[in-house]
Formats: C-alpha cells, structure tokens, sequence
C-alpha cells in the first residue's frame, strides 16, 4: 500500500467513526500553477517563516490534488487564493471562477487587494456566485481598515459572504496582523462573517475573544494544534474549554496541499484535544454545512 493509499484510508476511517457522511475542508488551496510553484519555492525557502522545514507533502498536479482530496471524502472545499500586490486580485477571480465551473465540489472563492476598482470586482464576483472571499493580510502588506476596502467589507457583510482571513501574527508577524486591526473592522461592520484563519495563531485567546464578541466571527482550525505548530506556537493548553464553548464557530481548514505533514495528522490533532466526538462531527462537517448552505 503507497502512501497515498494508507492518508485515504486513514481519514475514511477517520470520517466514518464519527459517523459522518464525509468532511468539508474551509482552507485548501487551488490557484493558476505559475502562481502555486511560486508559493511551494516560498515554502522550500522556509526559514525566513519558521526556521523549520516545510515540506509540502502534496506536491502533484491540479487533477491529482483533486483526486486525492475527494477519495479522502471531503465533500467541499475552497480554492484559497490571494495576492500580494494590487493588480492581481481581478485576474486571480476570474480564474477562481472558472475553477469553480470545473469543479463543482469547490465553493466558489475569490479575494481582493486595497486598490481603486475593488468594490467592483468584488460585486461582480458575488453576482457571479462566489461563496467564499480569502483575505491574507500577513501576505498582502495591507491594513484591513484601509479606505479603499472600506465598501468591499460593507458590500460582503450586507451579503453575508464568509472572508477567510489570515490576520494571526504567525508564522511570522506583519504589519498588519494581530487582534488590534480586525477588532477595530469589526467594530464598523458587526455582522460580517470573518472566519480567523489558523485559529488566529499565535495570538489564539484574543481571537477567540473577539469570537465570543461577535457572533458573525469563526475560527478555522488550520495547522493549528498539529505537532509541526505546537513546536514553535503551540495552543494554550487552560483556552481549551473556550474551543468546547465555541464549538458551532469552529470549522476544519488544513492548508492541503501545503502541509509538511500527512492530511489525517490535522484530524487527529482534533481528535486529542479531548472535546468529543459531537465536537468533532460539528467542526468536521455540520459548522461549515451550516455556515454555506
């Protein structure tokens, strides 16, 4: 049996123990391959992130990445995409949609840059279906409070579309990450929808308070409390009845295929906090089945 073969079985197993139909993953990447090379040589050169190691265990093309993804049982997943730069953003949209016309399993994703024209991609993008906006603020450079995404932000609340949002200050801090900017966003626009990715590592009980203070605000599990993470970040072990009294705002990200670790390791790490299996069944599937209709 390859590798392969022995990750699917393992995360079926995984699955169907908990008695579930299969999983919904918030946090996978699907993006143009010129761009996803450039991200996987990111990784390769990791030490300027971590100081570690980061392999990425599912180095394939786009139609084997699929494969793998739907035989581990996963029902629906994204295409996290964003830029780094303005003048990316549209481009990297349309792209998005023509992935999601291809492959129907995928929730519609798009993104956005604080640039002039933004309000206007992002509405084309909603009338054109998109599920799901990623937001990368440690990537992008950008204070979510900049003017120019101001009617973005207002445009997707009124619309009540999720933002994954990479606002946590790890791996590495930028300028404008950490609880401080999005708690003043959030401030401004209480009912949108902003799903902290990563648990909001390292900054995990701020996020989580900001969680409790607003109802619209989720948290994705994404490489948080594997043991690559809790080497360097690990989760504070006295906030873990927060994550049992936010269990319906807790959805499964795992950041495949970018992950230096086999997929069933973000499971497991779930499955040994401890918090049951009614738990586990609501972040694995029933929070995001909800949350996307």
């Amino acid at each position: 049996m390859d590798s392969d073969d022995r990750d699917r079985d393992d995360v079926v197993r995984f699955w169907q123990g908990l008695g579930l139909p299969g999983i919904i993953d918030v946090h996978t990447h699907f993006m143009p391959e010129r761009v996803l090379s450039k991200v996987w040589a990111y990784f390769d050169s990791a030490g300027p992130l971590t100081g570690l190691e980061w392999p990425i265990t599912y180095r394939r093309d786009e139609d084997a990445r699929l494969e793998l993804l739907r035989s581990f049982g996963v029902l629906r997943f994204t295409s996290m995409l964003y830029p780094h730069k303005a003048g990316m953003a549209a481009w990297l949209n349309g792209w998005a949609a023509g992935f999601a016309a291809r492959v129907p399993d995928c929730l519609h994703t798009a993104t956005f840059f604080p640039e002039a024209g933004a309000e206007t991609y992002v509405r084309e993008a909603v009338e054109a279906g998109a599920r799901v906006f990623k937001s990368h603020l440690q990537v992008g450079g950008y204070d979510p409070n900049d003017p120019l995404l101001e009617p973005v932000w207002g445009l997707l609340a009124e619309a009540g579309i999720p933002v994954v949002t990479h606002c946590g200050s790890g791996p590495a801090p930028g300028a404008y990450t950490g609880p401080e900017p999005i708690g003043r966003l959030l401030a401004r626009h209480p009912r949108l929808k902003l799903v902290v990715a990563h648990m909001g590592m390292p900054e995990y009980a701020e996020f989580l308070t900001l969680a409790e203070a607003y109802p619209g605000v989720r948290l994705d599990t994404t490489m948080a409390f594997t043991d690559f993470t809790e080497g360097f970040t690990p989760f504070p072990a006295d906030e873990t009845e927060r994550l049992a009294d936010l269990g319906d705002r807790i959805l499964l990200g795992t950041d495949f295929p970018n992950i230096p670790y086999p997929y069933v390791h973000q499971l497991h790490a779930l499955e040994r906090l401890g918090l049951g299996d009614a738990w586990l069944r609501a972040v694995c599937h029933g929070n995001a089945s909800e949350l996307f209709g």
